[in-house]
C-alpha cells in the first residue's frame, strides 16, 4: 500500500487524507436520520474514546516524532517544548476571539410566539441561550478542526507517508462522534436532519485547508518540521484538554465511563500507531 500511495504527490495526499479524516465528521452524523434518541451516557462514551485517539495520535505521531526530528537530546525536547506551547496558546488566542454568534440565533426561523402571535419573552431568551451554546459548540469545532488538519498535512510534509497516515486515521475516528455531538443538538432544536447533517458535514471541510498549509510549509522548508509537529501536538492537546474532555466530565455518572473509554481509545490508537509505524 505504501508503494502504491509513494507514487503520488505529498501535497496531494495530504489534502487528501486531511479531506477523509474530515468527512469523518459527517460519517459521525448519520445516526440522526435514524434516531435522535442517543443518550448523553452513550456521547459521554464515544467522545472519551475519541479524547483518547487524538492523544495518542498527538504523542507518538507528533511529538516523539518532533523530538527525533529535531535531532533528540536537549535541542531536539527545547524546539518540541516550544513548538507545543506556541500551538496550545494560538489555539487558546484563536478561542478567546469568538465572535458573538447570537445573529445565528434565528437560523430556524422566529423565536417562539404564543397563542396571540406575540413573543413570549421569557422562551424567547431561553430559546436564544440554548440555540446560541449549540452554535458555539459548533463554531469551536469548525476552529478547532484546523489544526486537525494541519497535523495531518505535517505528518505527511516530510514524507513519512506511514505516519501521516496514523494521524489521519487517529483524527478520523475521533471525529466521528465529534459530528454526531455537532448534529444532535442541532436535530433537538427543530433543524431538518439534512440541515444538520450538512452543518456537520462543513464542520469537517474545514481540515484540508489545514492539510494543505501543513504539507505545504513542510514542503517548502523542511527544517520547520520539528517545530511544525510539535505546534500541530500543542494545538491538538489544548483542543483535548479544553473541548472534549470537559465535555464529557460535566454529568454525574457518565465521566468515570469517558475515562474508561479514553484509556480504551488510547491504548488502541497506541496500538494501530505503532503497528503502521
Amino acid at each position: 500500500m505504501i508503494e502504491f500511495l509513494s507514487q503520488y504527490n505529498l501535497v496531494l495526499l495530504g489534502i487528501v487524507s486531511s479531506m477523509i479524516a474530515g468527512l469523518a465528521t459527517a460519517a459521525g452524523s448519520i445516526p440522526i436520520f435514524f434516531t435522535s434518541n442517543i443518550s448523553k451516557k452513550t456521547l459521554d462514551l464515544m467522545l472519551g474514546l475519541a479524547a483518547g485517539v487524538m492523544l495518542a495520535a498527538t504523542s507518538f505521531s507528533l511529538i516523539i516524532p518532533a523530538i527525533e526530528k529535531g535531532g533528540g537530546g536537549v535541542s531536539g525536547s527545547a524546539i518540541t517544548v516550544l513548538g507545543i506551547l506556541c500551538g496550545g496558546f494560538f489555539i487558546d488566542f484563536v478561542d478567546k476571539r469568538f465572535p458573538d454568534t447570537n445573529l445565528l440565533t434565528n437560523a430556524i426561523g422566529e423565536n417562539p410566539q404564543d397563542g396571540n402571535g406575540t413573543t413570549n419573552t421569557v422562551s424567547s431568551m431561553l430559546f436564544n441561550s440554548k440555540l446560541r451554546k449549540v452554535w458555539l459548540f459548533i463554531l469551536a469545532i469548525t476552529i478547532h478542526n484546523f489544526p486537525e488538519g494541519l497535523a495531518v498535512g505535517v505528518g505527511f510534509g516530510d514524507g513519512d507517508i506511514l505516519n501521516g497516515l496514523s494521524i489521519a486515521i487517529g483524527i478520523g475516528l475521533q471525529n466521528i462522534p465529534e459530528g454526531l455531538a455537532v448534529a444532535l443538538p442541532l436535530v433537538r432544536e427543530n433543524f431538518s436532519k439534512k440541515r444538520a447533517f450538512l452543518v456537520a458535514l462543513c464542520t469537517g471541510l474545514v481540515e484540508p485547508i489545514g492539510g494543505l498549509l501543513g504539507v505545504g510549509l513542510v514542503q517548502i522548508s523542511k527544517p520547520i518540521l520539528p517545530f511544525a509537529l510539535a505546534f500541530a501536538a500543542g494545538a491538538m492537546l489544548f483542543v483535548i484538554s479544553h473541548e472534549i474532555i470537559p465535555e464529557t466530565q460535566n454529568h454525574e455518572g457518565h465521566s468515570k465511563l469517558a475515562t474508561h473509554a479514553l484509556l480504551v481509545g488510547f491504548v488502541i490508537m497506541m496500538f494501530l500507531d505503532n503497528t503502521l509505524g
